[in-house]
């Protein structure tokens, strides 16, 4: 039972893993309450994937509608070199025979899409804003969160049956659970990430990977359905420059302001009949710039009635497009373990014994990934054909059977909650 300081389940972070997971618990009749740092949740951000997996247990909590008003359904996926050369390409989502989507979406409208049905369902004091949490203890039959109020400067205690870590990158769940954790590992790759409106991009659900001698690369696709229905096609692009040496020790944040001048130069030789590609670059209203970076794997991610969910859970690579999704699963996994065991402690170490396996062994593909894509770079394009068809259906093997291997991914749906 919710009170104001009370819920069943203190949940620290309003991001899509901690949104996620408050939908999710309240769908199976417990309460949440979420804790966030910031003092406002504004649409930041640039362009996501969701995998067809997570969009069933978004679907499942009655935001079928919203995100097909919202996002685009990615229909192929297309690798290219940087003269715009298709080497390789397939089908995603619906037409590669899943039930559901893929969808491509902007991070910020998902996000506000969530907070909106959390604030409903829940009600208008289910999140709060401003409230940062600084450390968390045991007590006999539960746990206490202390918090900091960016407002008032004065702290708070939240208490509830278990506190859930989904606080990202810079998690103060994780850093208390695990004070020795290893550092940023860094992947030597510059990113550089934008949005551009332009009138068209190939069939407009299409996702094209493409890639120079330099292993530099380009992600590009459409994520908005609004944009498309008025003959747009608003672009999210990816820029990812091999950097050799490059760490993780300055600023990791994803919303770090980047620099035209500083990525522009990697992609004027590059020539595309059908999109010019530096065009698009200049014309973002706004560039981010974030060293890509992950962190190995726990051995185990919580302690007692404490666990983590999301980035702060198992950070990886930007590729492959699962890490928003692999955050709604740990939410879908976690309610369903909540609720069918009751007893919290239980509840979560059922929790992690279904989702660490999974997600370690994609932070690990996801490396490999990106490996691979970069050691093709100086073959012919013969040899890379064969390469990517064997590199994509490798991936996707393992991420495929690490979904089925979390069990029912449509428990949500098919419960008819």
């Amino acid at each position: 039972m919710t009170t104001a300081n009370t819920a069943d389940i203190v949940i620290a972070g309003a991001g899509i893993g901690g949104l996620t997971t408050a939908l999710a618990l309240h769908a199976q009749g417990i309460d949440a309450i979420v804790l966030e740092a910031a003092g406002e949740i504004h649409p930041i951000g640039v362009g996501i994937n969701i995998q067809p997996a997570a969009i069933a247990e978004l679907i499942g909590l009655g935001l079928g509608d919203e995100l097909a008003a919202t996002g685009i359904p990615t229909r192929e996926h297309r690798y290219l070199d940087h003269a715009g050369t298709t080497l390789w390409a397939e089908p995603r989502g619906v037409a590669a025979g899943h039930r559901f989507p893929q969808y491509s979406i902007h991070r910020g409208e998902l996000q506000m899409m969530l907070l909106a049905a959390v604030r409903d369902r829940l009600g208008p004091g289910a999140v709060r804003i401003g409230t940062r949490l600084h450390t968390f203890e045991h007590t006999r039959d539960g746990i206490r969160a202390h918090t900091h109020d960016r407002a008032t400067g004065g702290t708070t205690a939240f208490e509830g049956a278990a506190l859930i870590g989904a606080d990202g990158l810079h998690s103060a769940v994780r850093s208390r659970l695990h004070p020795d954790q290893s550092p940023l590992s860094p992947g030597g790759v510059h990113m550089w990430r934008g949005l551009t409106e332009l009138d068209d991009f190939l069939d407009g659900r299409t996702m094209i990977v493409a890639g120079d001698e330099q292993a530099t690369r380009l992600v590009a696709y459409p994520i908005s359905a609004r944009h498309r229905e008025r003959g747009k096609a608003l672009v999210n692009w990816v820029c990812l420059v091999t950097a050799p040496g490059a760490d993780a020790s300055g600023d990791a944040d994803w919303d770090r302001p980047g620099r035209l001048e500083d990525v522009l130069p990697h992609y004027l030789h590059w020539d595309f009949d059908w999109l010019d590609v530096p065009d698009m670059l200049a014309r973002s209203g706004q560039i981010l710039h974030y060293p890509m970076v992950d962190r190995d794997p726990l051995a185990d991610w919580g302690n007692g009635r404490v666990t983590l969910l999301g980035d702060a859970a198992h950070l990886m690579y930007p590729i492959g497009a699962n890490g928003a999704s692999q955050a709604i699963l740990d939410a879908a996994c976690l309610a369903g373990e909540l609720a069918q065991h009751g007893e919290a402690v239980t509840a979560l170490r059922r929790y992690e014994t279904a989702r660490r396996p999974a997600t370690t062994a994609i932070i690990h593909a996801n490396r490999d990934m990106d490996r691979t894509e970069r050691a093709m770079a100086p073959r012919p394009d013969q040899d890379k054909s064969t390469a990517l068809a064997a590199l994509t259906s490798t991936y996707r093997s393992t991420v495929e059977r690490r979904y089925s291997a979390d069990g029912d991914v449509n428990s949500l749906l098919e419960s008819g909650n």
